[in-house]
């Protein structure tokens, strides 16, 4: 059984959440995320708490139980102060931009990749940093992956896009036999 999902969610003052057949709709001051509720758990909302309960239980309502629980306790926290994801740019002439609302990264192709920020999520940069902002963790760490997917860092040199704090071990390169006479 999920411990964690027993403690009600504590919804603070600026969120407001309405409850739509299976739909939990949470907005805030960040934006608004749905999440939608399987079958089998039943979500109740008073006194500025959410409580999620299992229906019946079983092995697959257990674990979607406490799935449940920290999605909608992402959900919260998302609308009332956001998350966010950043980005470092490693390698010479590489940098990034925002141009008309869109991330323009020049990352050592013949051409420049644009990304186009889908609805709820915001791009900045910063010198050799990008920031990706957002209500919906799920939808920032997506948006993250694929603009680190763009240049992925390089195993020899370490150039490319990484998380901010991400270690990159880097390969030896050739070792240079010598042979002494």
């Amino acid at each position: 059984m999920s411990k964690i999902s027993r403690k009600p969610i504590i919804i603070p003052e600026e969120v407001k959440i309405k409850k739509k057949q299976d739909k939990i709709i949470i907005s805030g001051p960040k934006g608004e995320v749905t999440q939608i509720i399987p079958q089998q758990i039943e979500v109740k909302i008073e006194d500025g708490k959410i409580q999620i309960i299992p229906k019946k239980i079983d092995s697959q309502t257990k674990s979607l139980w406490g799935t449940i629980w920290s999605l909608l306790r992402n959900a919260v926290e998302g609308v009332s102060k956001g998350w966010q994801k950043k980005l470092q740019i490693v390698g010479t002439g590489y940098r990034a931009k925002i141009q008309d609302g869109k991330l323009v990264l020049t990352i050592g192709f013949s051409h420049n990749v644009v990304f186009t920020p889908p609805a709820g999520i915001t791009f900045l940069t910063q010198e050799d940093k990008i920031i990706i902002q957002g209500a919906d963790k799920q939808l920032v760490g997506e948006e993250a992956a694929k603009i680190r997917k763009a240049r992925l860092p390089d195993a020899y040199h370490g150039k490319g896009i990484r998380y901010e704090g991400e270690v990159i071990k880097l390969k030896p390169g050739k070792v240079v036999k010598t042979t002494e006479i």
